[in-house]
């Protein structure tokens, strides 16, 4: 938007939709376009809201959950609600409005995925799996774009100050006597202990690399994981290898169990 492009923000509420749209400013403008993408239902209805707003050369593929749960405490619903909401969402998403972007020559694509899909966390694999699953989508979707001048890149965040995230950290300071600010201090270096920077990144500084990404600049970037995780990940950990070797080198301590939700973007 400050650079004057016209910004969907997506969201499941509608009221909340709304306001974050007038919250963004710039010489562009935010468009409030709210509907559930977690649902081949709710991606329909979207798209079909969508229609009226013109094309879109951007899309960022950020819906997703999370929630703290021992593996062998996983029913079958909780894998198939994961897989639908953090991975179909971008599968349907992109499969919609790829084609455009194909046809007018440009475009970009983003899947917001983790440090997680590479060191998959002991405490919410079928998280980890989900965004292991999008690094994949990424490569085969930037393959089937080849040539075409739309990238595709996935950006993996490692622990960022959102407000879930925010709600999240409260909870387990009441639940240890401590204070909100005192738990965020800690909570890296205790729970996250190989992140360089030992603090929660900022939603502006992850969203600064979909900014450069989404630039002329980075048009010889595609098909890409790019860490924004604060160095969180050890090469070791990122290199290709076996799944058996990612689990069996986990060194996060495990989190209180507790869902959160993230909206999703169209730009």
């Amino acid at each position: 938007v400050a650079e004057g492009a016209t910004a969907i923000v997506n969201g499941r509420d509608e009221g909340r939709t709304r306001k974050t749209a007038e919250e963004i400013d710039g010489p562009g403008r935010a468009v409030p376009v709210h509907g559930d993408v977690g649902s081949k239902e709710g991606v329909e209805e979207f798209l079909d809201r969508l229609s009226s707003v013109g094309n879109i050369d951007i899309l960022v593929n950020n819906a997703g959950i999370f929630e703290p749960t021992p593996f062998f405490d996983i029913p079958d619903e909780d894998w198939f609600k994961f897989y639908e909401i953090n991975v179909m969402s971008g599968v349907r998403l992109s499969r919609a409005l790829a084609p455009g972007m194909k046809d007018r020559g440009w475009g970009r694509i983003f899947f917001i995925s983790s440090e997680s899909g590479i060191r998959i966390p002991e405490e919410m694999i079928h998280y980890g799996v989900t965004k292991t699953a999008q690094l994949a989508l990424v490569r085969g979707i930037a393959k089937t774009l080849q040539g075409t001048g739309v990238t595709v890149n996935a950006v993996l965040p490692g622990p960022t100050w959102t407000e879930g995230v925010s709600e999240f950290v409260e909870k387990m300071a009441k639940q240890e006597g401590v204070s909100t600010e005192e738990m965020r201090k800690e909570f890296v270096p205790r729970f996250r202990p190989t992140s360089i920077i030992q603090r929660f990144a900022e939603p502006e500084e992850v969203a600064a690399m979909v900014a450069y990404l989404s630039s002329p600049l980075a048009s010889a970037t595609t098909g890409a994981a790019i860490r924004v995780e604060g160095g969180l990940v050890d090469e070791q950990d990122a290199a290709p290898t076996a799944c058996g070797r990612f689990l069996s080198r986990l060194e996060s301590r495990p989190l209180p169990r507790q869902k959160i939700w993230a909206t999703n973007f169209a730009i």
